[in-house]
């Protein structure tokens, strides 16, 4: 293909890769308000248009801890069984209707077990959910690969459980695990043991780096604790002066550790300024493995068509650009070889020729 420009029409048809997307960030309005008059919970508004909008003006905030503070009335409605697998099958519907074909859903069982739910019950309910709506989706001939990650978070004291949930349910759906919540003042080498665990049990894992803290934070998740991938990242670049990479910069780029980027979010939490000035850009020029990603659909108002759109419109990208951050998705996806293979060589890439 020759360099393309895109328009949003063939972007929503072009199939999509997703590694970095939150379960309790991506509800629908109507959801929440439906689920929340069930559970007697006080929304800032019951009209789904306006807590859509409410949901959105708050994340704008620039501030990461109010970002994270906008989840305590998805999360609200997220503590039963009804609600989990409601919410789980939802999720897998939109993105489908979004041209997702690979997704990968992470969110911490902790926070779901207000209830009266244990953990592993909440695990089984949401893979429950999750399956039901694969088969929905692949019903309708919009088929979607779901991976879940299982998060644990970090400045509280059960991230060690949560690693043991991700090695118990390694085969009935959980493709790894990640670590989330306040990044500043809560570094992820706090968890050593639990990495170390997983390591153990072969379990792949991400970890949020390089968002409200810088280069230590990132250097911590990948030499000290292990990580095969980073959750933003955006700040890889103040090891990078004129072009010039230094050590850091360079092990993540020459190791081709994936960057799970979130242009909408980051801009949200003041992690970066603008789409068009946004690292994401110059990193792929440079040659990292940069992925395009979500992070929070229903708090950041956006879609992998949104993010990808936003590129094209404000930062020049072409469809080649496009097809490379889901190719970089896919091959650094925590699912089998011979999955992500055939996802890129029988899904990814014919998709795209035909699309254009």
């Amino acid at each position: 293909m020759t360099a393309t420009r895109v328009d949003a029409d063939t972007i929503r048809r072009l199939p999509k890769a997703v590694l970095h997307d939150h379960l309790d960030g991506g509800l629908r309005p109507a959801t929440v308000v439906e689920l929340a008059a069930e559970a007697g919970h006080t929304l800032p508004t019951t009209y789904p248009d306006e807590l859509a909008a409410w949901y959105y003006d708050a994340a704008n905030s620039g501030d990461l801890v109010r970002y994270i503070a906008t989840f305590e009335h998805t999360l609200a409605v997220m503590q039963t069984r009804e609600g989990l697998l409601r919410t789980a099958e939802e999720y897998v519907l939109d993105l489908a209707a979004d041209g997702v074909v690979y997704g990968e859903v992470r969110y911490a069982p902790e926070l779901n077990t207000n209830g009266g739910l244990t953990l592993a019950e909440v695990v089984e309910t949401v893979q429950e959910g999750l399956a039901a709506g694969m088969a929905k989706a692949a019903a309708a001939g919009t088929p979607v690969r779901v991976g879940t990650l299982l998060c644990g978070m970090r400045m509280f004291d059960r991230v060690r459980e949560a690693a043991d949930l991700a090695v118990a349910f390694r085969d009935a759906g959980v493709v790894g695990f990640d670590i989330a919540g306040a990044e500043d003042g809560f570094p992820p080498a706090d968890h050593l043991a639990a990495f170390e665990h997983l390591r153990r049990e072969s379990v792949p894992f991400t970890i949020h780096a390089g968002e409200a803290h810088g280069l230590p934070s990132i250097h911590q998740a990948l030499q000290v604790c292990g990580a095969q991938r980073i959750g933003h990242g955006v700040r890889i670049t103040e090891d990078i002066v004129d072009g010039k990479l230094g050590r850091l910069a360079g092990w993540v780029r020459d190791r081709r550790v994936a960057l799970e980027m979130c242009p909408t979010s980051n801009l949200q939490t003041g992690a970066a300024t603008s789409i068009a000035e946004h690292p994401i850009t110059a990193l792929k020029d440079l040659g990292f493995r940069v992925t395009l990603n979500t992070d929070n659909r229903l708090v950041s108002g956006t879609t992998m068509t949104r993010e990808m759109s936003l590129l094209v419109e404000e930062a020049g990208w072409t469809v080649e650009d496009l097809r490379t951050v889901t190719v970089n998705a896919l091959k650094s996806a925590f699912i089998p070889f011979d999955e992500r293979k055939a996802l890129i060589e029988d899904v990814v890439l014919p998709g795209y020729e035909a699309a254009l």
